[in-house]
């Protein structure tokens, strides 16, 4: 069995208060995700919540990117709060269709945010889950039913692209049981781990953990310190130990240090870029 990996990174690359910040001063802008890329682990596209992007821009991505670089997915609004989980085959279709496996070998989870005011419904929670490809033959049926809303040809090669994981991200007090969590566990699907007051929860549902820390899960945290990365770390390493791959990203809301903290826990684990 393959070594249990932990990448550390951030939702998005492109954010001008990072420029003179994180980007040294006069890196132009085409140039910053190989330059991210150098330093993090991975990157959450979030570009995809709000439009199908295009196969040329996943394969433009994953060519910028160095070796061994992933990127982690948001699913679309138009599944999770528009059609709110229920109906929805043909708009994951068309998702699915529109090229994500262009990332090939950089292609990691894909994460669904749902909105707060959707509550628990195992039901549709299980159709879901269920419809979501865990493997490549599983992608290639559903984007084979795209329709014409995509507005081009499915793009269906699979070249280089491992496991399809996918984690789901729960903003509800009513997702919070046993029975919510049993369907992750079924779907081997990750629970989010949000790292906040109102989520401090770090129990995982799948085979690997999918981290958007929000917190610290304190009530006078101003951001995340030392200690609370050092924690994070002994976290992180607990979970790889056991065989588990960690993805974990920096969103909170003082995003200017995102790539800092991002940095900091990969150093901590001991991870080694070519950045450093």
């Amino acid at each position: 069995m393959a070594e249990a990996v932990a990448r550390t990174g951030t939702a998005g690359w492109v954010f001008e208060p990072w420029r003179g910040v994180f980007y040294p001063d006069g890196l132009v802008q085409k140039n910053e995700l190989a330059f991210a890329s150098s330093r993090l682990g991975t990157i959450e596209i979030n570009a995809t919540f709000r439009a199908n992007q295009k196969p040329a821009s996943f394969a433009k991505w994953a060519g910028e990117a160095r070796a061994g670089f992933v990127f982690s997915i948001k699913g679309p609004q138009l599944v999770t709060h528009i059609k709110r989980l229920k109906n929805c085959e043909i708009e994951l279709a068309n998702f699915f269709a529109s090229g994500p496996v262009a990332l090939g070998e950089k292609l990691g989870p894909f994460v669904w945010q749902l909105p707060p005011n959707l509550s628990f419904d195992a039901g549709a929670l299980g159709t879901f889950l269920a419809m979501l490809p865990k493997t490549t033959a599983d992608y290639v049926a559903l984007a084979t039913k795209a329709d014409g809303r995509l507005k081009s040809e499915p793009y269906l090669d699979t070249k280089g692209v491992g496991a399809i994981r996918h984690a789901i991200e729960v903003r509800n007090a009513s997702f919070d049981t046993a029975a919510a969590r049993d369907l992750l566990h079924a779907h081997n699907v990750a629970l989010v781990i949000a790292d906040t007051m109102e989520q401090p929860g770090r129990e995982l549902t799948a085979d690997f953990a999918y981290c958007r820390l929000q917190g610290p899960a304190r009530a006078d945290a101003a951001g995340y310190l030392p200690a609370d990365i050092a924690n994070w770390a002994t976290q992180v390493k607990t979970w790889t130990d056991a065989g588990r791959d960690v993805f974990a990203y920096f969103v909170h809301e003082d995003k200017l240090h995102a790539p800092a903290n991002a940095v900091a826990l990969g150093q901590a684990l001991g991870i080694n870029l070519p950045g450093d």
